[in-house]
């Protein structure tokens, strides 16, 4: 049942995601691709999880927060992965009204979460490397505790916001979304109701999240960078600016296809180009993550080692 008669409309209950591609060799090309990917995504961020509980030379804020972001990257993967997979092998992948509401509010939900925790690390590391002597004081347990509120209520707020808006919207006409998840973009394309309050709504909720989320890491990070100039030992600069380069790399990586999608005007970019980029940074980024912070990270591969010899010794 596609639709229902609401007053003089017919009211969409479903919709069809269209996917990445028809060609039907390249959709099992990319199921195959796409679904490795996801089993490398689950396994290295699982494992991450699993290494900083059971490592005691890991239970330290930043790592705490490291694996709050893997498991963030887990929930974001997680939550349009398996249904681009499905799409593959289908011929018309059909989601429900509130099944697409839902994935959309999933997705907003952890990709704010990540937002904010990669806002968090880079104060983590501010403190650390400005104020190492305070670090103790400043990032002790309540005040991480109160950092994790303030970053899941974020999300959830964010979340809550974009279901609410799609929700909000009359869908009366076609019901095909030219995309492989319910975003919010083409779901407003589709809708024959008024999308102004919505989309501002909408906007400014994502607009101030991202903001906020990039001035904090900027800042830290010239307060970094300041104190890392100013070291008059090469080794101690090398060292300090080793703990930082793992988590520059993320933020590059997440901000950047980010800022692609919702900031560069719409007019600069195709619906195809949309499409791969949003593969990036909702299927690739949470499999590279892991692999960023475990290839860089001394303590990580220290702790792994460790971990790795207990096992086979044992």
């Amino acid at each position: 049942m596609d639709s229902l008669v609401n007053g003089n409309h017919t009211a969409v209950t479903e919709f069809i995601l269209l996917g990445l591609t028809e060609d039907p060799v390249l959709r099992v090309f990319l199921f195959v691709i796409i679904l490795c990917i996801y089993l490398v995504t689950i396994c290295g961020n699982l494992s991450t999880i699993i290494l900083i509980r059971v490592s005691s030379q890991l239970h330290h804020p930043m790592y705490f927060f490291l694996s709050h972001l893997a498991f963030a990257d887990i929930g974001f993967s997680s939550s349009v992965t398996p249904n681009m997979l499905v799409n593959f092998l289908v011929e018309r992948n059909a989601i429900s009204y509130l099944g697409c509401g839902i994935q959309l509010g999933s997705a907003t939900f952890f990709g704010t979460v990540e937002c904010f925790l990669l806002s968090v690390m880079a104060y983590d590391r501010f403190v650390a490397i400005c104020n190492p002597l305070l670090y103790s004081a400043k990032m002790s347990t309540q005040v991480c505790l109160q950092l994790f509120v303030v970053t899941y209520t974020g999300g959830f707020l964010n979340g809550a916001s974009f279901t609410l808006s799609v929700f909000s919207l009359l869908f009366c006409g076609p019901n095909r979304v030219n995309h492989f998840f319910c975003d919010f973009a083409p779901l407003v394309e589709l809708s024959c109701s008024d999308v102004g309050v919505s989309a501002i709504v909408s906007t400014f909720s994502a607009g101030s999240i991202i903001v906020v989320t990039v001035f904090v890491i900027v800042i830290s990070y010239i307060f970094i960078l300041i104190t890392i100039l100013r070291m008059s030992s090469t080794e101690g600069r090398h060292k300090a600016f080793s703990t930082c380069t793992s988590h520059l790399t993320a933020v590059t990586l997440f901000y950047g296809t980010i800022t692609f999608i919702y900031v560069m005007p719409r007019s600069n970019y195709s619906t195809d180009q949309n499409k791969v980029v949003s593969v990036f940074y909702t299927v690739v980024i949470p499999m590279l993550n892991p692999l960023i912070y475990s290839l860089r990270n001394q303590e990580i591969k220290g702790a792994l080692k460790r971990a790795l010899s207990r096992k086979i010794f044992s």
